[in-house]
């Protein structure tokens, strides 16, 4: 990358004034005519040399032109002491020749070689898909594609909750509604209407009525001990629905999990993990098995009930062991849930690093807020939440109203419309950083004049169009195209060779917001080059011109794929 090339050449010439130690910090100002790249190296520097920082700039550029690459143009001293680099127009003519020819530029080696386990969503069988499944699966699926991008072996994982009460209340549910109980070859919608409706009848009897209260836990106990084969039969379909049912939701996500386990899986290790280090680490507390928390700063933590039965934190702890089981030799195992479990993940993770340290250094925790809606509307069969799925429908219908294009069939738009909706919503929980709350306005989200995912969609199937039109007028190598030398640097042109150093702190800083940023300014950019003058012509800068697009549309189609929002051909 140029960046390092520019701080090798500002770090020789801090060694050449007396700079011990240098290592020159890089940004890119804020404003283009500032230059494109900045340091600041003189104003750290400048009391261990009892110099004015401007004067050490001064020195800095001097001893820098003394060996300038042609990559730069020119040094300037700005502000109290600023390093200002301007590149040169051969930098920019290469660089897209180099983009323009790629489509896989901006891939790093940061994570080369090494194994990462992610697990995320986590939606529970026997349970809706809610939003906060559709925040974690957006962030997780984004943060995993960084890190393949980064030349990471990716595992995804997705963690279910196949036992617990939950699972008893639908069975409960289930029993009692058993004459309407769907047939095999019923529509999977059906059977998921039967399994939520269940759910519901089950919740509502376990809080108002004291004996169905106690015939759910009797359910509950007999699915963990799976000892009566007519609960067995309930279970099994059930499960067997959901999890037919939350695989159409990740082909809509664009997610496809590697493996999925589950709490019937993990609950028997972590009873064993527990209850072999009961007084070294746990401890008895009325019958139940616990965690003394406060003795590290941390709050008590319940993992073994009085009855005897795993908690969470039990299957958790055989959650973290299954996976060290399964990939041995993962170097980082990654966890995206609610911020709510923040507190939850510090006692666990403290656990972790009493029973295996190594392991547990391997492991964070990702969170992510809450999605509320500008309109502060929501609903559900209760009224008071909606589902992941219910949500990309409902964006759906109006995306699709706003699809009145005479050039795509009736049949394209279902299509086409549920690829926006995708964008829209997984643009508006990418923007802000994880563990921040989102505000999703719908009508912002599906607009296309800017600052969300149907506006980066639109500005590449813009260049697409441009491509296609080119064909046949230009070659579609673009590697002997170049630039007249007397035609300044475009704006865009500015922004395309930074994706890689964009991919490589996103990844750093476990920040999609930083590529959401990054794009949204390129799609700005883009149109307005687009709107500067026409393109495809028979004008000499127009083979260039079509180089850029090129580029741009190379970077744009891998940006939103690191977002894991779907690309169109046409919108």
């Amino acid at each position: 990358m140029i960046a390092e090339k520019i701080k090798r050449l500002i770090d020789a010439a801090a060694k050449e004034i007396g700079i011990e130690a240098p290592d020159a910090f890089l940004e890119h100002p804020e404003v283009f005519s500032h230059g494109d790249y900045s340091s600041n190296i003189a104003l750290a520097h400048a009391k261990a040399l009892g110099k004015s920082p401007r004067t050490i700039a001064e020195d800095l550029k001097n001893e820098i032109e003394k060996n300038l690459i042609p990559e730069i143009e020119k040094v300037e001293v700005a502000g109290a002491g600023f390093l200002n680099f301007y590149l040169s127009r051969e930098f920019f003519s290469d660089s897209i020749k180099e983009i323009s020819n790629d489509e896989n530029f901006g891939k790093g080696e940061m994570l080369a070689g090494r194994l990462a386990l992610f697990e995320y969503t986590d939606a529970n069988p026997f349970k809706a898909f809610h939003i906060g499944h559709l925040m974690s699966n957006a962030i997780g699926e984004s943060l995993s594609r960084l890190a393949s991008f980064q030349g990471a072996d990716v595992k995804r994982l997705c963690y279910g909750g196949d036992v617990g009460l939950h699972v008893a209340k639908t069975i409960w549910g289930m029993q009692k509604a058993r004459v309407a109980f769907p047939e095999d070859g019923d529509d999977l919608t059906d059977k998921i209407k039967f399994l939520g409706d269940a759910y519901v009848a089950g919740s509502a009897a376990y809080e108002d009525d004291a004996d169905s209260q106690a015939e759910i836990k009797v359910i509950n106990k007999k699915v963990f001990e799976k000892s009566n084969p007519e609960i067995q039969i309930y279970y099994d379909k059930g499960r067997k629905w959901a999890i037919q049912h939350f695989e159409e939701i990740y082909q809509k996500l664009h997610t496809k999990f590697d493996k999925l386990i589950f709490e019937s899986e993990v609950s028997d290790l972590g009873l064993e993990i527990v209850n072999n280090n009961i007084g070294n680490i746990f401890e008895k507390s009325e019958g139940a098995i616990i965690f003394k928390g406060e003795d590290h700063g941390l709050h008590t933590r319940v993992f073994i009930s009085s009855q005897g039965l795993p908690l969470y934190e039990a299957k958790d702890l055989g959650l973290f062991f299954l996976k060290a089981k399964e990939f041995p030799s993962h170097d980082l195992s990654i966890v995206v849930t609610a911020s709510e479990q923040n507190d939850y993940f510090r006692v666990l993770h403290r656990v972790f690093a009493m029973l295996d340290p190594k392991l547990a250094s391997k492991f964070m925790h990702v969170c992510h807020g809450l999605l509320r809606f500008a309109s502060g509307k929501m609903s559900s069969r209760k009224g008071n939440i909606i589902t992941g799925e219910s949500l990309i429908e409902d964006v759906k219908d109006v995306a699709l109203s706003k699809i009145n294009k005479d050039n795509i069939n009736e049949s394209e738009k279902p299509k086409i419309a549920e690829a926006v909706a995708i964008a829209a919503i997984k643009y508006s929980i990418l923007r802000q950083s994880p563990g921040k709350d989102i505000i999703f306005d719908e009508e912002k989200s599906l607009s296309f004049e800017g600052d969300s995912g149907p506006y980066l969609q639109y500005a590449l199937v813009r260049s697409l169009s441009l491509l296609e039109k080119a064909k046949g007028k230009f070659v579609s190598d673009f590697g002997d195209v170049r630039c007249p030398q007397d035609e300044p640097v475009f704006e865009i042109e500015k922004l395309l060779y930074r994706f890689p150093e964009i991919a490589a702190r996103a990844w750093a800083e476990k920040a999609p917001q930083l590529v959401i940023e990054y794009l949204t300014h390129l799609a700005s950019s883009f149109n307005g080059f687009y709107a500067s003058g026409q393109i495809v012509s028979d004008a000499d800068d127009s083979p260039y011109k079509v180089a850029i697009t090129k580029a741009f549309s190379n970077v744009m189609k891998q940006g939103l794929s690191l977002l894991a929002i779907p690309v169109l051909a046409k919108m």
